[in-house]
């Protein structure tokens, strides 16, 4: 019974307090400025005007020598004498000389501006100034009456920003024309100099030897060339006469077609000249490049005949040594013989572990090897009864023949062992890989598989391993089939494995990330928790809202941690989030109760509790908040606040220092500096 009047008596008291606090709002004592340039304690700013009118008083502050601070009010009162109370708002927060303060009583429809004596705008300016806002201020565009004072205070309706920024813009102008001028000239050299370079390349390129000529040299070049390949190709033909009336037809039959394909060349370059000197107009790339294919075509001649200047050349020098060369050509064929000999052997050993396709490009080659030998027996005939006739031309071409013929009948034959040796590297690597297969196999098995690919990809490469090891058994086997068919069941089996590996790192990385994040969500949680509870009477439903949903998803996340680590990694981070919610707008809801007056509002003061009379926030708002929760909910509700409720912006620092406005300034206030000047209106 005795509990039930103490919470009847403190409810009353609650409610008496709150009907002080109601009919105190509309009085305002002097304030402490916010930060900013406007201080709107009555409300009647929304953001975006705020946010104008703020952007507007920092242009003033840039463009002029004064700053206009604003400050609205319900009412003014202690003092309620407009000048008074915008006078002492000015010396309470040490505005300097040049700085001036509106003030606004919305509810006592009055205003004034506050002014130092030596301030740089006199008397007249502002009471002006107070003149031409006063019908803004009676239709309450606090936006607009605002703006008009700071145009007026910057001068001529804000002539001086508009000037400067005119200047600004000439200046950008001015900026622009001269660029412009730049680009036109860079650009007019720079056409100069391609129309001087015509098609040549701007820069030289290293791979491109005529990157560095002109368009005029390389047109010097090409008919130089032009001129040298044709007298090389009349030279080459003349020589071509004399040899195969020296060494027949068929000993020169390949220069000659040396000399044809040179002659082919010769007649596209001469093509391409004639479309240069024709009627019809090229462009200067058109040009360039065809000058450079006939000095292209030239030197491609000009190698065709040296290669084949080369070979005259010997072909001389061996008819000259006709008898030595001869003795040297039938040792060579002597040594042929053992060679010949392993040729039918190699090959039936081939043929006998290997499947035909896998010898198939030596099949042959005994029965060609024979061929060549044969054709070099003619041809040592032909070279001996060539030097017994005195032919020594053809004699030499015979024994080149000869020469030719031995040298390929070797290599005929050595095709089949390198084969040999080919093979069974190729053997050797199919093991190798089975081995490599076998243990992909095993470590395929041991990865995570939800889906059942790996099992799959891992049962087709064991097939695949039997019948490779089948068809590297017995006779007749491919190598290089088994060889392929493996690659490509390790590339397989290797992707997969690639992509278990990776899903079972990221699940690892989950699991990690999410004891991490379980652990920062449950500290945040229990932190949030303390800080709701131990100020309940403070804290609104918002806070505890996000609380309870943070509680729920930590729950989720723990419940999934084993099953689904993914969905409790989320679940989790959601609740971290909410519990950060919850503390921020728990920590809202305390700075909202003003907690700059705890000292003045506590037990040992006036009000219901020894608190101040004009307000019911604070430290014993909140405790007493609290207690008449604890004793309606059984001691665990909040309190409910009024909207009104507001912060006082705290502190007399100000953005821009004391009394300083954000400029160095050399003068400075005494406590009575202000004028005190007879002003202000009402509307």
């Amino acid at each position: 019974m005795k509990t039930r009047w103490l919470a009847l008596a403190a409810l009353t008291m609650a409610a008496a307090a709150g009907i002080l606090s109601a009919s105190a709002a509309s009085a305002t004592d002097p304030v402490t400025l916010d930060s900013g340039f406007v201080t709107d304690d009555a409300g009647v700013l929304n953001a975006t005007d705020e946010d104008a009118v703020e952007a507007r008083l920092q242009t003033l502050s840039e463009n002029s020598s004064a700053d206009l601070f604003v400050v609205f009010v319900d009412e003014f009162t202690s003092p309620s004498d407009q000048v008074a109370w915008a006078d002492t708002v000015a010396e309470n927060n040490n505005l300097g000389s040049d700085q001036y303060l509106l003030a606004i009583a919305v509810d006592g429809r009055s205003y004034y501006i506050s002014a130092a004596a030596d301030g740089p705008l006199s008397d007249g300016k502002l009471d002006d100034v107070e003149q031409k806002i006063q019908q803004l201020a009676s239709q309450e565009d606090w936006a607009g009456a605002i703006t008009l004072a700071a145009d007026e205070i910057e001068g001529d309706g804000g002539a001086g920003a508009l000037g400067a920024t005119l200047i600004v813009v000439a200046v950008i102008a001015l900026a622009l024309i001269v660029w412009l001028i730049v680009a036109l000239i860079r650009r007019s050299r720079r056409n100069a100099e391609i129309r001087r370079r015509g098609a040549m390349p701007e820069k030289p390129d290293p791979n491109d030897p005529f990157s560095t000529l002109t368009d005029e040299q390389v047109q010097t070049q090409a008919g130089t060339a032009l001129v040298q390949a044709d007298d090389a190709i009349t030279s080459s033909r003349e020589e071509l006469g004399f040899a195969v009336a020296q060494f027949g037809e068929a000993s020169t039959a390949e220069f000659s077609g040396a000399v044809e394909a040179a002659k082919t060349k010769m007649s596209e370059a001469f093509d391409l000249k004639q479309k240069l000197d024709d009627e019809i107009e090229d462009t200067v790339h058109d040009r360039r490049e065809w000058h450079i294919r006939i000095i292209r075509l030239c030197d491609e001649i000009d190698d065709i005949l040296d290669q084949n200047t080369e070979a005259f050349d010997a072909l001389r020098r061996l008819e000259q040594t006709a008898p030595q060369e001869l003795e040297r050509v039938r040792a060579e064929r002597a040594a042929l013989d053992p060679v010949l000999g392993t040729a039918d052997a190699s090959l039936r050993s081939l043929s006998a572990t290997f499947d035909a396709s896998a010898v198939s490009t030596v099949a042959d080659n005994p029965a060609q090897a024979r061929e060549r030998t044969a054709l070099a027996d003619r041809s040592i005939l032909a070279a001996e009864q060539a030097i017994a006739a005195g032919r020594s031309g053809e004699a030499a071409f015979a024994i080149r023949t000869a020469e030719q013929s031995i040298a390929q009948a070797n290599q005929l034959v050595q095709a089949i062992s390198a084969l040999g040796t080919e093979l069974a590297d190729i053997d050797a690597q199919a093991q190798a890989l089975i081995a490599e297969l076998q243990a992909d196999i095993v470590t395929a098995q041991q990865l995570p598989d939800a889906g059942g690919t790996i099992s799959a990809v891992a049962a087709a490469t064991a097939q695949q391993l039997e019948q490779a090891q089948t068809s590297l058994t017995g006779t007749g086997r491919s190598p290089q089939r088994v060889l392929e068919a493996l690659t490509a069941a390790n590339a397989q089996i290797d992707g997969v494995i690639a992509q278990g590996t990776q899903a079972v790192e990221r699940a690892r990385r989950a699991q990690q990330m999410l004891e991490q994040t379980l652990a920062q969500a449950g500290s945040e949680i229990r932190a949030a928790r303390e800080y709701i509870e131990t100020r309940r009477g403070t804290v609104g439903s918002t806070a505890r809202t996000r609380l309870s949903q943070a509680d729920a998803s930590l729950t989720q996340a723990l419940n999934l941690r084993s099953s689904n680590p993914e969905a409790a990694l989320t679940e989790a981070g959601r609740a971290l989030d909410l519990a950060r919610q919850a503390t921020a707008s728990a920590q809202a809801d305390v700075e909202a109760m003003n907690p700059s007056r705890y000292e003045s509002d506590g037990w040992g003061g006036g009000g219901v509790f020894g608190g101040s009379s004009s307000g019911g926030s604070g430290l014993g708002g909140d405790i007493l908040g609290g207690i008449i929760g604890g004793l309606l909910s059984g001691g665990g509700g909040g309190s409910s606040r009024s909207s009104s409720w507001r912060s006082s912006g705290g502190g007399g620092f100000r953005s821009s220092g004391f009394g300083g406005g954000g400029r160095s300034r050399s003068s400075s206030r005494s406590s009575s500096g202000r004028s005190g000047r007879s002003g202000g209106r009402r509307f």
